[in-house]
């Protein structure tokens, strides 16, 4: 048992379970995460097999990066605990060991006392031990390893929280438009994008964050990947549609209305003649003998579009194939159909105001015990009516300080002696 808790606490146990992590944060940032399975299919045709069977599509909710997590916190702890019992030891046994030392420099009487005073001035704490007399210096760097210990904890379990407590909500919105939150915060699409100016797929969408304090994001776009942070928001331009455009006009008074469809639905004045909205696809198929057939799913941009539609005459039903710029009289009303719209699905996350708090926090924790490890080192000085000797693990600083500052005393006794 002890072997097995000595592994779990080592620090190759613990570069290990890093390691690991560092590979698993590799792959998240290589294959996009959280999207459909076919997605994969058509994006990784040799893969996709591979990536869907390991979960490599959603690697931070696997089991097995839930393991290294929860074994890399078990290292940490046990390696914390460890350092707290020998802390509490350590700097008695600091103080014993230096006040055994023997002495590195001899000094006379006035020496003695003015080497006392320079180490008074110097804020160092002072214990008496026997005859001797032990002054520390940084104490408090003892404890940097065990901060730094601490905070990589804590940067894991409150990491691990912004991970797995927010909030996620699929949210679709046209261009134009705006998705509003619960709390009132608002997320409004300026334009959407499936291609850039090469035709390369590039699914783009500019959007802007209003909080309900006021307080508004730049417009900013965002990609797959590239998602944008404003406040307690992360959205992510997670994936993408297009929606049949009609505009429908009533000659008799002029008025006319534009409709952007995702859904069936009929549009009539009376209830009964009018116009089945179906569907809209991406391209289709024409034989020679006028025989239709309809694609029915594409990566990218519709490129020749045509809307399935039924159009209803006094009780009478006809199915219709119509494309962008024809129209349609049905039931007194005029319907054009228009250009498709493209638009975007966002995955919207909301993390809790406290745990980001926390992780600033954690982060100035970090940085602090970093500091302290390795430009706080714990010196001690002992000091006894004959001399004095520095110990610690890095005592060349206050053995340079100590022994400027008792030349320019001997230098000034020098002077003040007529």
């Amino acid at each position: 048992m002890k072997k097995v808790l000595s592994y779990l606490r080592s620090m190759r146990f613990g570069i290990l379970l890093l390691s690991l992590v560092a590979l698993c944060s590799v792959v998240g940032s290589l294959i996009p995460q959280q999207h459909e399975a076919v997605w994969y299919v058509q994006n990784y045709e040799k893969l996709h097999a591979l990536i869907l069977t390991l979960g490599l599509n959603n690697i931070y909710e696997s089991w097995y990066f839930i393991l290294i997590l929860c074994l890399l916190a078990l290292n940490l702890t046990l390696c914390s605990v460890l350092r707290v019992r020998r802390l509490g030891r350590s700097r008695e046994n600091e103080i014993s060991a230096a006040a055994a030392m023997p002495d590195q420099v001899r000094l006379s009487g006035q020496g003695v006392e003015q080497l006392r005073q320079r180490l008074q001035t110097m804020r160092c704490r002072r214990s008496d031990v026997g005859q001797s007399e032990v002054y520390t210096k940084n104490g408090f760097g003892r404890y940097g390893s065990f901060l730094t210990h601490l905070s990589i904890l804590l940067t894991l379990l409150i990491g691990a929280a912004a991970l797995y407590l927010p909030t996620v909500t699929d949210r679709t919105a046209m261009p134009g438009e705006a998705v509003v939150m619960d709390d009132g915060t608002e997320i409004r699409v300026f334009d959407f994008s499936i291609a850039d100016e090469s035709g390369r797929l590039d699914f783009t969408s500019e959007i802007q964050i209003t909080l309900p304090d006021g307080r508004r994001s730049e417009r900013k776009p965002i990609r797959v990947n590239y998602p944008m942070s404003f406040g307690p928001y992360k959205v992510y331009q997670q994936t993408y549609g297009t929606a049949g455009s009609l505009t429908v006009v009533n000659p008799e008074n002029g008025g006319a209305d534009d409709f952007t469809l995702t859904d069936t639905v009929f549009l009539s004045l009376d209830g009964v003649s009018g116009l089945w909205y179906q569907a809209v696809y991406p391209d289709y198929l024409m034989d020679p003998s006028g025989n239709v057939t309809l694609i029915t799913s594409t990566m990218g941009r519709y490129e020749n579009p045509v809307y399935e539609v039924i159009v209803a005459r006094g009780g009478t039903f006809e199915s219709v194939l119509a494309f962008p710029g024809d129209e349609i009289e049905a039931g007194g009303l005029v319907f054009r159909f228009n250009a498709p719209v493209e638009y975007p699905g966002l995955r919207i996350k909301h993390t809790p105001t406290l745990v980001n708090a926390a992780l600033l926090a954690v982060f100035a924790l970090m940085v602090a015990a970093l500091y302290i490890t390795f430009f706080c080192d714990p010196v001690l000085v002992k000091l006894d009516a004959q001399g004095y000797a520095v110990g610690g693990s890095k005592p060349e600083r206050m053995r340079v300080e100590l022994a400027s500052a008792l030349a320019e005393f001997e230098e000034k006794e020098r002077e003040d002696t007529p």
